[in-house]
């Protein structure tokens, strides 16, 4: 294919005839440059896309012809052709052109400015003649919105600058400006003249506000029975001339074990079909008429969610206190979802309905159930799933405990699969048992063989499928075993007691079970206390195991974990206060848990769930509200302003109501369980003045210079060394430490107006096995964590250094979405490029 491209002839000239230099004495007065300047029309279209025409059709002899409006831009433009037939012949071509001019204004200006910033505004001038040139140009500030001169305010002294270019050469000027405060924007202009040659160029500059609301938080947390006091010291012991007070907020939740309970409609509105989501609809279901049965005050409760906000989700609420809007982020969908998930919770406990959905999801449960008794996952699927079908009689189980009785609904299918389970526990002793038998054979005596037959069963042949079936077949001691399966049963219980420290912390919680509800309660008490040694005490997050880190299997998931650590504890530990008090603290790690994460599978959450209710509705059914004392007054909240369930309720104090004595709050846990909540205070401060936060979720950012030397790359503090040039290229290091698990959270590092990002593309990425999404913007860079681990992870980027000037760099925040009291932010510096 041919192209010809028809430029601009206005953009692009070249004059072969040769004319006398122009020279600064031919130049007019000053006046009539400036008169001369003014009338120089500036470029001002500086799209970066040209066109884009996604679909043209050619005519009968191939040929295709279109019209645009070429940018203003003087750059290197490219032109992407693709083409195809009827056949789906494919052809492609890549061209190239440039927009020029003999004498160019290449200006240099920086994305944004920022307010008491100081800023070396630089050009370049080209020219394209063989010739000296020398001419004047100027720098006009103004206000887009008003179109009044900002020459003064910005202090452009120099506003006409005489310049001289060698043949075919540039020359660079220079306007040192100093941003005032109270300006939104700075439209500039500028332009160069030399005898018959001009050109200009104009654009708008956003002006950032040198001061920023800063959020100061410290989460609260009491337990039952407890009186607790917190200080926020920011506010209490820190003084600044600069700090204008916006407001102070505080937010309690009296009971928020009923978070769990508003998970339910995520099980019930799971979309798949497979055996887990369906069984999960099936235990959703049934817990909620349960629950709602149960007492009549947990069914007002309902009822007066149904048309209430108390269901929007988590990661909707507080959008005040959020650093960032809800909309601007990756997660938006995952909210939407969240709340109509929640805004279900009425139809949930609708009762009619739900034995409805309780007998639709059981003849779908029965539809997957193979002829051999076994689940397979997917309907349609050959073969029974193994663990799935442990999973399902396991959760089965799980509920029977929970309501007290087993529905004979399933009484049946439960025998079937029980059944299916038998015989395969049974293959799999019958394998080793052929194993061991070839090897007996194989010996070369008899006395040989019986040792290595012995030898061989001796050793560990229990996994953790293996072990999870002991765990699930003692939920049905009244279906009997057969002789064989008897047989098998008490070899891999035997191995369970033989192996017992061979296994992961899941393992070892279900061991316990496993051997309390077979009869060796000393064993089950030796296997907790070692649990417990390994354990992990904290006054704000419970009862918890370092170890119980996400992995890749079944057996290596931190909810879940914690889920069967309290169902262990409920039947192994004896009955007292210590007993009491460990699964009180177990069960405060889950709610603390889910105070900043969504739990995300249906597994989880029926596990979860099942853990938090598992010793009846103590917690549940508490209604005596948090007592809270802020500063020296008791605060007297309007039960109409109280959530019902969660006794969450919020109080705010305008930026004339903040001093000192706010920063105290008392909490006093009259029932049982736990209460929660967050102390906020927002302030408007100055970049520079700003100092870093002490939190739970605590950040620390350095910057260096990069230099690149023969024994490889060396990083230098700012403080260290020389200043800051043109060119250089500076390493971003932040350092995250995180003391919980937390999901969505946003970190945004921002940057100096004279700083340029080198990584401009946004994007997933993967460091230390963490996994985030990086947006680049003009005046800061966004991390995304969906989930943001237990543990210390740096950050680091680089940047390079665009303009001269002073500059402050701003300061690094970051925030859980879902707990937003859970927030952090570096200190402020400045920072100085010289012009060399």
């Amino acid at each position: 294919a041919e192209v010809e491209v028809v430029e601009d002839a206005e953009l692009v000239a070249f004059r072969k005839e040769e004319t006398p230099p122009v020279t600064a004495q031919d130049s007019l007065s000053l006046e009539q440059s400036k008169a001369d300047l003014a009338q120089i029309k500036a470029r001002t279209n500086l799209q970066e896309n040209a066109f884009f025409f996604p679909q043209l059709r050619t005519d009968k002899k191939g040929n295709v012809s279109f019209e645009f409006t070429a940018p203003e831009a003087l750059t290197r433009w490219k032109l992407q052709l693709l083409a195809h037939d009827k056949g789906l012949n494919v052809g492609q071509q890549t061209l190239t052109t440039i927009t020029q001019k003999e004498l160019m204004v290449l200006p240099n200006p920086p994305r944004f400015l920022r307010e008491s910033d100081t800023l070396v505004f630089s050009t370049k001038i080209a020219s394209l003649q063989n010739r000296l040139l020398e001419g004047t140009a100027q720098l006009e500030l103004t206000n887009p919105f008003t179109g009044e001169s900002l020459d003064t305010a910005l202090g452009n002294t120099t506003g006409i600058q005489e310049f001289s270019i060698p043949a075919k050469g540039n020359t660079a000027l220079n306007w040192t400006l100093i941003i005032p405060k109270g300006v939104e924007a700075v439209q500039y202009r500028i332009v160069a003249k030399s005898g018959q040659f001009s050109d200009g160029e104009q654009n708008v500059l956003p002006v950032l506000k040198d001061r920023l609301l800063v959020t100061e938080s410290i989460p609260l947390w009491v337990k039952s029975g407890e009186r607790k006091s917190f200080e926020l010291e920011r506010l209490s012991q820190t003084s600044s001339s600069t700090r204008t007070n916006h407001q102070l907020t505080l937010e309690i939740t009296s009971n928020p074990v009923w978070y769990a309970v508003q998970a339910l409609p995520y099980l019930m509105e799971y979309p798949f079909e497979c055996a887990e989501q369906t069984f999960a609809r099936y235990f959703a279901n049934s817990l909620g008429g349960h629950i709602a049965n149960s007492n009549p005050k947990i069914k007002e409760i309902f009822k007066s969610w149904q048309d209430s906000e108390t269901l929007v989700s988590d990661l909707e609420k507080n959008p005040e206190l959020k650093s960032i809007i809800l909309q601007e982020t990756p997660w938006v969908r995952d909210a939407q979802s969240e709340t109509e998930q929640k805004k279900r919770i009425g139809l949930l406990f609708d009762l009619v309905r739900l034995e409805e959905q309780q007998e639709s999801t059981l003849r779908k449960l029965q539809e997957l159930q193979r002829s051999n008794g076994g689940f397979s996952w997917f309907k349609g699927s050959r073969y029974a799933n193994r663990y799935m079908t442990q999973h399902i009689v396991s959760g089965f189980g799980h509920l029977s405990k929970l309501t007290g009785h087993k529905d004979p609904k399933w009484n049946e299918m439960m025998k079937k699969a029980v059944d299916y389970l038998d015989r395969r526990i049974l293959s799999d002793y019958e394998d080793l048992l052929e194993r061991a038998a070839n090897l007996r054979e194989s010996a070369k005596s008899k006395s040989k063989g019986k040792l290595a037959e012995k030898d061989y069963m001796a050793r560990r042949h229990i996994g953790y499928t293996q072990l999870y079936y002991l765990y699930m077949r003692s939920f049905y001691p009244e279906l009997t075993l057969s002789d064989k399966t008897e047989v098998a049963y008490k070899y891999y219980l035997d191995q369970a007691k033989e192996y017992r420290t061979d296994f992961n912390l899941y393992s070892q919680g279900l061991n316990s079970i496993v051997q309390q509800r077979s009869g060796d309660t000393a064993l089950a008490q030796d296997l907790w206390k070692s649990l417990l040694e390994n354990s992990t005490q904290n006054e704000e997050l419970g009862m918890y195991w370092k170890e119980n880190t996400a992995g890749w299997y079944w057996y290596e998931a931190p909810v879940e974990t914690q889920a069967l650590m309290i169902e262990a504890a409920q039947e192994v530990l004896v009955e007292g206060t210590e007993k009491t008090h460990h699964i009180d603290a177990m069960k405060t790690w889950l709610l603390k848990n889910k105070q900043t994460n969504r739990w995300n599978s249906t597994k989880s959450t029926t596990e979860a769930i099942y853990a938090l209710l598992l010793n009846g509705e103590e917690w549940m059914n508490t209604n005596k509200p948090v007592q809270v004392l802020w500063g020296e007054e008791e605060v007297q909240v309007d039960p109409a302003e109280i959530q019902a369930g969660t006794g969450y309720f919020k109080l705010t104090r305008k930026k004339e109501e903040v001093n000192t004595a706010g920063a105290k709050v008392t909490l006093e846990k009259p029932g049982s369980g736990i209460a929660w909540g967050g102390l906020y205070w927002q302030y408007f401060e100055d970049l520079d003045k700003i100092t870093s936060a002490e939190t739970p979720l605590q950040l620390s950012k350095k910057l260096f210079r990069k230099e690149n030397t023969p024994e490889g790359e060396k990083l230098f503090a700012l403080e260290e060394g020389r200043a800051l040039k043109l060119g250089d290229l500076i390493r971003v290091r932040i350092e995250i430490k995180v003391d919980r698990e937390m999901e969505f959270v946003h970190m945004k590092d921002m940057r100096a107006a004279g700083l340029e990002p080198v990584d401009v593309l946004s994007k997933y990425k993967y460091q230390d096995g963490l996994g985030y999404y990086q947006s680049t913007r003009d005046a800061a860079t966004n991390f995304f964590f969906d989930r943001l681990p237990k543990g210390v992870f740096v950050f680091e980027y680089d940047l390079r250094v665009n303009n001269a000037g002073q500059f402050s760099n701003g300061i690094t925040t970051i925030q859980c979405m879902y707990a937003p009291e859970f927030t952090s932010h570096s200190e402020g510096v400045r920072i100085e490029v010289v012009n060399e």
